[in-house]
């Protein structure tokens, strides 16, 4: 993928500021802050003798039907493809109410961080497929507030609780683990997001897969781009979620150097210079708008 220019970016960015402020203006400030990891009490229990697993197969088979690599390096989903598909449609909304149906309490840890994964991302998935065809994630939304995204929207009922997706990254994943990767796992269905998982969670291979989802991110130009030696352009997620990676930007920094490439890691231990947040909500299809 042709990276821009500077003088590109420097135009991209003073439109991009330009937008924020006129959304700052017309609409409330918190359309545009992050939630704050906040506990739901409510969720934090487990059964650490439970050895029984939840089985994820059928969200498994629909990443390999409709989810892609790209030469890009952000995976790419194919809501188009499924929205026309009534009959795997069916079999996500299957998936979904088979994860409704178990109370993930009764479950040791691991298979709870693994479940609560593939839930969002499922479900982020139905979300957007409902809804299609859209250009952006953000333009989902129950309420009257323009680019709130569908975010707060209840979706989901286990153990008797409706859920929205922020409850269940920022009020289950985020205070229950402490585990800032859980950023790369996640699915928000947008390009500038880690990627989508070609494979689905387990209690086995939650922890590999969160690692290997870091490394990726952190390489590619949307997680860490060096404009030149004194600028570099990191993901708002380091921005939105700094509480999350040490809450100050030598923190960030020392987070992005675990795990980058050699010649990354030394530019980051070298850098003295500014750092700018970017972040695309372009929907993740294979018809990227911007390419």
């Amino acid at each position: 993928m042709k990276h821009p220019q500077p003088t590109e970016l420097a135009r991209r960015r003073g439109w991009l500021r330009l937008t924020m402020a006129a959304l700052l203006v017309f609409a409330p400030s918190f359309v545009l802050a992050a939630p704050s990891s906040a506990l739901l009490e409510f969720w934090n229990a487990s059964d650490e003798t439970n050895t029984e697993t939840i089985d994820h197969s059928t969200w498994q088979n629909l990443l390999t039907t409709y989810l892609s690599s790209h030469p890009s390096g952000v995976n790419r989903f194919d809501y188009a493809a499924l929205k026309a598909s009534a009959e795997d449609r069916t079999k996500l909304t299957d998936y979904l109410t088979h994860l409704q149906a178990h109370d993930p309490r009764a479950y040791a840890r691991a298979e709870q961080k693994a479940y609560w994964i593939n839930f969002y991302n499922a479900l982020t998935v139905q979300v957007v497929v409902n809804a299609y065809p859209v250009d952006s994630i953000r333009a989902i939304h129950e309420s009257w507030i323009p680019l709130s995204g569908p975010w707060d929207d209840v979706h989901a009922q286990v153990a008797g609780q409706e859920l929205t997706l922020n409850n269940i990254e920022h009020g289950i994943l985020r205070p229950i683990w402490r585990d800032n990767r859980i950023h790369y796992a996640v699915n928000c269905a947008s390009y500038g997001c880690p990627n989508q998982s070609p494979t689905v969670f387990t209690a086995a291979n939650t922890e590999e897969l969160l690692d290997a989802s870091a490394r990726a991110y952190v390489n590619h130009p949307r997680g860490v781009d060096f404009v030149d030696d004194d600028f570099l352009v990191i993901s708002s997620i380091y921005n939105w979620y700094v509480e999350d990676f040490g809450n100050s930007q030598e923190n960030v920094l020392a987070h992005l150097i675990q795990y980058a490439e050699a010649g990354l890691a030394t530019r980051l231990k070298d850098f003295a210079g500014s750092v700018d947040y970017e972040y695309d909500w372009s929907l993740n299809q294979p018809s990227y708008v911007h390419e």
